[in-house]
């Protein structure tokens, strides 16, 4: 029992920890970029608040997510784990949060080619502020140190994301 305790412990210290840095950085990163591409500070707010909470859905998977020493998942891991954005906006429905904040949670793994998820939705079939969730999210993940992999530099992760 002990272990399970100290391993618990761990978890909350170290991953949990990560994920809340992780989302502040969103948060701020998001709110920069959408007042510098013209929106208005209320809608900038909004999409801070979206990057605050949109991974708050691991926080229910969190036995397939936190405490790993590698990056590798099983398929039924990587399908429990894509259901991270679901699981935060069906939270999220429950209280006074606006559609715009809603799915820019839901949408924020949609790929401008169509290749994301949940919905595989294409170019500006994916709501705005999920659009630009999605370059904070990855940005902020990639210049992050993972259990895997070390930090890229920013123009490394700029050039990452370009190509992709």
């Amino acid at each position: 029992m002990k272990e399970e305790r100290l391993s618990l412990h761990e978890i909350m210290k170290t991953d949990l920890q990560e994920e809340l840095l992780h989302g502040t950085k969103v948060s701020n990163l998001v709110f920069q970029l959408g007042r510098r591409l013209g929106l208005s500070y209320d809608n900038a707010l909004e999409l801070a608040i979206a990057g605050l909470l949109h991974d708050m859905g691991k926080l229910k998977l969190s036995r397939y997510l936190y405490g790993r020493d590698e990056g590798h998942l099983e398929v039924d891991e990587i399908v429990t784990a894509r259901s991270h954005s679901r699981i935060a906006y069906d939270i999220l429905m429950r209280y006074d949060y606006s559609d715009f904040i809603l799915e820019s949670i839901l949408y924020h793994h949609e790929n401008y080619d169509g290749t994301g998820y949940p919905r595989n939705l294409v170019a500006t079939d994916i709501p705005y502020g999920a659009r630009m969730l999605r370059l904070a999210d990855a940005y902020v993940s990639l210049t992050s140190d993972k259990p895997y992999r070390k930090a890229f530099d920013k123009d490394t992760a700029v050039e990452l994301m370009i190509e992709e």
